[in-house]
């Protein structure tokens, strides 16, 4: 039987309040550029932009985009969620608000009732801005938006409109990573905490298991956007994560993820304190039983490899989801 551990090896502490107070500075809600950045993401969904597919939907006449959204906004679930990392759920739990539709089409999704469907909630900007003060009235350490980037004009509307209305909590971006930079700068002094994918150190795998033509050449110059707005993840005295950039890495068979490529990129080209959850609960959903590359779990060694190959890139700031 495997079983799974937890533990976050932090080889080279250091505090980076400093550098993330010089580097990020939140967006006045009620602001005439705020105000500005809404009609902008709006006007995206027009001929659709919003996600690198780039795919030209009407969305707001009513066409559905690859994503399988128009310009509504369809809520799956929300909740208090205690599974995510421990610097996002930390002991209250994360304001959790999970999104129908997806840009990506992974063949191992694991939840693709929810992100390979149009259904879902629909929640105007004031009903959605309720539910994230209702949220942080509960408890929550954050707001944590789970697969945002297709609904980013209808969330960056209503994470404003919360913030108008006494929001103080931080904003998690839980994102695929892959986004276009043109969308995230809109987003800069607006989100807190990127909690960002790297799934493939190159674009053919991901043309292969998640549909998208450019997954890496998008992603690596997404996270560099990310870092610059927020830096390194900056964490309170009870390690909750207060703003900053996060990476999930979901370790892949057949090393399909590609991960010792990621592990130095993010060590050379971003930052090696970045934090990085090494994750090895890859199972295979969805459709990937049908395929011989993703129909098993990973091994043990496969996954100490990915491990080994995070630290000998020299990254400081691991938060191993592992085998024992």
């Amino acid at each position: 039987m495997t079983f799974f551990s937890r533990r976050i090896l932090n080889r080279k502490p250091k505090s980076v309040a400093a550098e993330r107070d010089t580097i990020f500075k939140r967006l006045d809600p009620s602001s005439t550029e705020a105000a500005e950045r809404v009609e902008q993401t709006r006007l995206m969904m027009a001929s659709c932009a919003v996600c690198p597919r780039e795919c030209g939907a009407a969305r707001l006449e009513g066409e559905i985009g690859t994503c399988r959204s128009d310009a509504d906004l369809r809520v799956a679930s929300w909740h208090l969620h205690h599974g995510e990392e421990p610097y996002i759920s930390g002991s209250q739990g994360s304001g959790t608000i999970f999104l129908t539709g997806c840009s990506l089409r992974c063949q191992y999704c694991q939840n693709h009732s929810i992100s390979q469907n149009s259904g879902g909630q629909v929640m105007n900007t004031q009903e959605l801005s309720s539910l994230m003060l209702d949220l942080q009235d509960s408890g929550a350490h954050n707001i944590n938006f789970v697969s945002p980037t297709h609904h980013a004009p209808q969330l960056l509307d209503a994470i404003l409109t919360a913030r108008r209305d006494g929001l103080a909590i931080p904003i998690v971006w839980n994102t695929s990573g892959y986004e276009r930079v043109e969308l995230l700068r809109l987003l800069d002094g607006v989100v807190d905490i990127y909690l960002a994918d790297m799934r493939y150190g190159e674009d053919r795998n991901g043309r292969a298991l998640s549909k998208v033509r450019d997954y890496w050449t998008v992603n690596r110059k997404a996270i560099k956007e990310m870092h610059r707005q927020v830096g390194d993840l900056a964490l309170d005295a009870h390690g909750i994560a207060e703003r900053g950039l996060a990476i999930r890495h979901l370790v892949l068979p057949s090393d399909l993820s590609r991960s010792r490529t990621i592990f130095e990129f993010l060590a050379t080209e971003v930052s090696p304190a970045t934090m990085v959850n090494v994750m090895s609960q890859y199972y295979p959903a969805y459709a990937a039983s049908d395929d011989p590359r993703l129909n098993r779990r990973v091994t043990r060694d496969e996954f100490t490899d990915a491990v080994n190959a995070a630290r000998n890139a020299g990254l400081t700031r691991l938060d191993v989801q592992g085998m024992i």
